[in-house]
């Protein structure tokens, strides 16, 4: 294996950095009543000339004389809301307009999975992208530091998506904002990843782990970055399968021609593989050793692990229990998604340091998620234990957005409190991000009812994390209706799902999320699960049914009501 090196340059650099950025966010958290107040009135001034702004008297919130006020006009003309109400506004900057939700335009957008066929376009302001993305990108690097010293004597496998994916109709692109932050990091840290980014516009998904896996099974890796653990999973699935190619490879200097890699990426990769006969015989000797040859034995100085640990994310983490060497950190990734980067993890724990200089945060405590008129708290009056719905207003042109999850606040970072999340709310169900909306369940079942003329009386879809996959319950009416003919209508609300949710096709195509599993339904059976749960003490005036679910309480119910 390649040897350590120095950890003094990326340390000192990243401590200045880092360091700098990490004393304004202790300060800052100091007060997040006062903190709050600021960012909020520094948000609207920077909007109040748009269109947006205009529209919602951002300039007569602004004539506020104290926080409390601030906060009661702000309710008064910005209505909370979902992403499909700022939509037309996003379409305005799409098509060129600037100073819509911003002064200006959007450097680039994010996109991921909408409650419609439409995805959503997540507007990134340069604004956004150098504060958020810029200054905390350096705490974060920092914080690696600070839980291990020695994270930057080796090399960096990180996984994210293609900076560039696809352009908007003025130009504008659209792509992963991950992809960006490690195109855009220091220069001395970009050095030290195992792999180039054109790595990752490899569109074959096994093809794209392989040359992941044989380029970092090389080097001597020390910190690895992917926020979804099931990619753990895949990546070791892909080691299992072709360690002696990797081998062959290593030892020669080349990534097999029999993988699906255009001819482009194969050209950019190739200055990166020299021939290692002295690792190749190193890995030789791990396999004879172990036989299943684990991350512990070929990455055995491996620092952190950096990976979501919260939420549905945590089934997968049995799957690499005991994978890993015994000194390393497993950290968690913190909350995160393509709407904003909440904040960060700072230690050894699930809990997520806000960041009150750069969003504006409300919540919603749990029990009123579905009352027409919740009341909206600030972050100061936030309760240790409790659970809430969080809304957030960024720089970036999101104003008391709701973020449909369910956190749980943890002890303060300074006087501010922390979170981490629990699960998705509302409608939406994910197990390794591919948030599948009820609402696209439902189109997909009459889709393939339409098509299929084969008539649904009752349909209900369930997660199962243990085998990554979705189990789908029909009651047909015919009844005599064979599991084969079942099956085929499975496959047709299995594509009709791609085609309305990226990421659950983008989940479908890697294999994180597995072939749904279709079971027939006997006859009555929502009557017969209803008249269970009211047996069990649920009224009869309030008992709801949502039609995708992650609960296994009522999918055993379901279990037992199936056709054999």
């Amino acid at each position: 294996m390649e040897k350590s090196v120095s950890a003094f340059v990326p340390n000192f650099l990243l401590g200045m950095a880092g360091g700098i950025q990490y004393l304004k966010l202790k300060s800052v958290s100091k007060n997040p009543r006062k903190a709050s107040e600021k960012t909020l009135r520094g948000i609207l001034e920077y909007a109040k000339d748009t269109v947006y702004g205009k529209e919602h008297h951002f300039e007569e919130i602004l004539k506020a004389k104290d926080d409390k006020e601030l906060y009661s006009l702000y309710q008064k003309y910005v209505p909370a809301q979902e992403y499909e109400s700022l939509r037309p506004y996003v379409e305005r900057h799409k098509n060129g307009e600037a100073d819509v939700l911003f002064p200006g335009k959007p450097i680039m957008y994010a996109t991921t999975s909408g409650t419609t066929k439409e995805p959503k376009w997540v507007p990134i302001t340069q604004k956004y992208m150098n504060s958020v993305y810029g200054k905390m990108t350096k705490v974060w690097l920092f914080n690696f530091i600070k839980n291990r010293p020695n994270v930057f004597t080796g090399k960096i496998v990180s996984i994210v998506g293609k900076v560039i994916e696809g352009y908007a109709p003025d130009g504008t692109v659209f792509g992963s904002v991950s992809g960006v932050t490690q195109r855009d990091c220091p220069k001395f840290v970009k050095k030290l990843y195992a792999s180039p980014a054109d790595i990752f516009s490899i569109a074959d998904y096994n093809a794209r782990y392989y040359a992941i896996m044989r380029m970092g099974i090389e080097r001597n890796v020390t910190l690895i970055v992917t926020a979804n653990p099931s990619t753990i999973v895949e990546m070791q699935n892909n080691v299992n399968e072709y360690y002696d190619q990797y081998v062959e490879d290593i030892e020669k200097g080349t990534i097999s021609e029999k993988l699906n890699i255009s001819p482009e990426i194969r050209a950019a990769l190739m200055p990166y593989f020299k021939p290692n006969p002295e690792r190749a015989a190193e890995l030789r000797a791990l396999k004879e050793k172990y036989g299943r040859v684990l991350p512990k034995h070929y990455w055995p100085n491996l620092q952190i692990l950096n990976t979501w640990k919260c939420g549905n994310t945590r089934v997968y983490l049995d799957k690499f229990k005991d994978s890993f060497p015994e000194q390393m950190l497993h950290q968690e990734f913190g909350y995160f998604s393509s709407e904003c980067r909440f904040g960060l993890v700072l230690d050894d724990t699930n809990n997520t340091v806000l960041f009150p200089h750069f969003h504006y945060y409300e919540f919603v405590e749990e029990h009123e998620i579905e009352s027409e008129n919740p009341h909206f708290l600030q972050l100061h009056e936030l309760e240790e234990g409790k659970r809430y719905c969080p809304f957030v207003t960024t720089y970036a042109g999101l104003y008391r957005y709701n973020m449909n999850d369910l956190v749980e606040v943890g002890p303060k970072f300074e006087n501010t409190p922390t979170v981490h999340m629990i699960q998705k709310v509302n409608g939406i169900v994910t197990m390794t991000g591919e948030k599948l909306h009820e609402r696209q369940f439902i189109e997909a079942v009459r889709t393939a009812e339409k098509e299929l003329k084969m008539p649904i009386r009752f349909f209900v879809g369930f997660a199962d994390l243990d085998i990554s996959a979705y189990h789908f319950y029909y009651e047909f009416e015919n009844l005599d209706t064979t599991q084969q003919e079942a099956e085929l209508f499975t496959k047709k609300v299995d594509e009709v799902l791609q085609q309305v949710n990226i990421e659950y096709k983008a989940k479908r195509e890697s294999f994180r999320v597995k072939n749904p599993v279709t079971h027939r339904l006997q006859k009555d059976s929502f009557e017969t699960f209803k008249a269970q749960c009211i047996a069990e003490g649920a009224r009869d005036g309030q008992f709801k049914m949502n039609l995708l679910l992650q609960d296994e309480k009522r999918h055993a119910k379901f279990k037992k009501l199936v056709i054999e």
